[in-house]
């Protein structure tokens, strides 16, 4: 049976050492760690999580190689960015989120995993950001909390 593959970005890791998302972030990595699930991980996720505490960085450190795929930030991920950002799914304020979900749709995720409600896991913004991937000719990509997945 194939693992899951789950694009997960930066609050995902953060929510490791955050006392509101800790079990289900914590759990979700635990996933990973055994093997249940495969972290897509991101050029932009390690800039990001380059700025964060020792401790935070250790989550994703500390997985098994076999566990995590590291990605590359291709110039047809970013052309998708640019269209999310064209339609106005998001501002330009949030590139990066928006690289976030066209990295995960264009390496085809099975899932976005994401704690970001306010720009990535909210209803609109997934019709949205599902709206651009059909008319760029992607399919469509599922975006959940870590709640909803483990």
């Amino acid at each position: 049976m194939r693992r899951q593959r789950l694009y997960v970005d930066t609050s995902v890791i953060g929510g490791c050492e955050d006392t509101e998302f800790r079990s289900d972030g914590r759990a979700l990595l635990a996933q990973a760690r055994r093997g249940a699930v495969l972290l897509l991980v991101s050029p932009l996720l390690l800039r990001e999580l380059a700025e964060a505490p020792a401790q935070v960085q250790r989550w994703l450190l500390d997985l098994p190689p076999d566990s995590v795929e590291l990605l590359i930030e291709s110039e047809e991920a970013v052309g998708l960015r640019d269209a999310y950002l064209r339609a106005r799914v998001v501002t330009s304020a949030c590139t990066d989120d928006a690289m976030h979900v066209a990295l995960a749709t264009v390496y085809g995720a099975d899932l976005v995993v994401s704690w970001n409600f306010r720009h990535i896991v909210h209803v609109d913004r997934i019709r949205a950001f599902n709206a651009v991937n059909l008319r760029e000719g992607y399919g469509l990509i599922d975006i959940r909390s870590p709640q909803e997945v483990v």
